[in-house]
């Protein structure tokens, strides 16, 4: 995801009708609020403006990715993202005999046309491509975007509403899904911890963002972590954990009956994530192409997101029965995977094209872009390959 950071003056206007659809958001979230005593946690906050039905960030109309959107994502920079993840889901499906892949969020839908493309004109397409997209709006578009690119493989795809009941044997991939699960911000206390809360007080109702004792649960985490860490956060140290990704990754697991689980996104190790100097936490915001952190700011037209720990979910891939194969940043295993080889033959493109191919592997592999803070993990059941992206700058250790 690729945003560029501001203290939230100066952001572009929403036009009128997304307004009215943010005030509808709202209301509605009001009524939720209420509902639950006047005040809901931040993770709640988070979910019900990202994910509620017809009106959350992720389920609305509301264009996303790309130039036009909030943010980046890697298979926007250049379809050279999506053919090296086509050489390493190949490698993968040969390890297996065949089998089926499955996509956690296509957003635009760029990368699985472009995935497939890459698979077709290797000979190598999968059984069944499987998307799963909780949006109306995206598949639409994500089916117009596979229609125009080659009507042939859309009788190879398939959208789904949930998790498939039957396990796969296959490839699941989840680019840029992790860091938008809820999140609960947490502040440490000299004696304890306190939970950011979401209220709707007063006679305007108006929504504020506070701070309550954290419960049990989240306490118990902060402490573990603290475990972990060997040391003891420091009195108003403020983070965020999700609470919910070991059942989330539990849930993806059930769906995988041998394969391997890929994901990649921006984060780091929990050493790293919770460093003494982060004290501030990863949570962002982004709207039009702009990080802030007003979290309140239109609801539901705007992407709520905190960087992933891929220590926390090393440790859920192993409470789901999964191994860690492998753990690398994102320039190493597109290097490891067949960059090179995809930039075969360079020097036959005409001068324009060669200077923009060469921009984004800038943008893909630099550390100053999106080289170093983009992670790619590799999860696997029932099949001994190590796959070829994770041979190079393996950061296991790390975890």
């Amino acid at each position: 995801m690729q945003v560029r950071h501001d203290n939230g003056d100066g952001l572009p206007t929403p036009e009128p009708a997304a307004l009215e659809h943010s005030r509808r958001l709202v209301d509605r979230l009001r009524r939720h609020i209420r509902a639950c005593g006047g005040v809901v946690s931040f993770a709640e906050y988070m979910r019900f403006v990202l994910y509620e039905p017809g009106f959350g960030y992720y389920s609305g109309g509301a264009r996303k990715f790309g130039a036009d959107g909030d943010f980046v994502t890697a298979p926007e920079v250049s379809p050279l993202f999506s053919r090296v993840l086509a050489r390493q889901v190949t490698e993968m499906l040969d390890a297996l005999g065949g089998g089926t892949v499955l996509e956690l969020g296509a957003g635009s839908g760029r990368m699985a046309a472009d995935l497939l493309g890459a698979m077709a004109a290797a000979d190598a397409l999968p059984e069944r491509y499987l998307i799963l997209e909780v949006s109306g709006d995206l598949q639409a578009r994500q089916r117009d975007l596979l229609a125009e690119r080659d009507p042939a493989l859309l009788g190879r795809v398939h959208w789904l509403d949930e998790l498939p009941c039957e396990p796969l044997r296959g490839v699941i991939l989840a680019n840029e899904v992790v860091d938008a699960l809820p999140v609960e911000r947490f502040r440490r206390e000299a004696d304890g911890a306190s939970q950011a809360v979401v209220t709707a007080a007063g006679d305007s109702e108006a929504l504020a963002i506070g701070w309550r004792p954290a419960p049990a649960s989240l306490i118990r985490a902060v402490t573990d972590i603290e475990g972990r860490l060997g040391r003891r956060l420091a009195p108003g140290y403020v983070s965020e954990i999700s609470l919910g990704l070991e059942g989330w990754f539990r849930d993806v697991a059930a769906a995988l009956g041998a394969g391997f689980v890929l994901l990649s996104d921006y984060g780091f190790g929990e050493r790293e994530y919770y460093a003494a100097e982060r004290d501030m936490g990863t949570f962002r915001c982004h709207y039009r192409h702009r990080a802030h952190e007003d979290a309140l700011l239109w609801p539901g037209l705007q992407d709520l997101t905190a960087w992933v720990d891929f220590s926390a979910l090393a440790r859920a891939g192993a409470a789901a029965g999964l191994d860690v194969a492998g753990y690398t940043t994102q320039a190493h295993f597109l290097i490891a995977a067949g960059l090179e080889a995809e930039l075969a033959g360079l020097e036959r493109l005409a001068e324009r094209e060669r200077l923009a191919l060469s921009a984004a592997v800038k943008t893909l592999t630099l550390p100053g872009e999106m080289g170093e803070a983009f992670r790619f993990m590799v999860l696997k059941r029932g099949c001994d390959l190590r796959p070829q992206g994770f041979t190079l700058g393996d950061l296991r250790h790390a975890l």
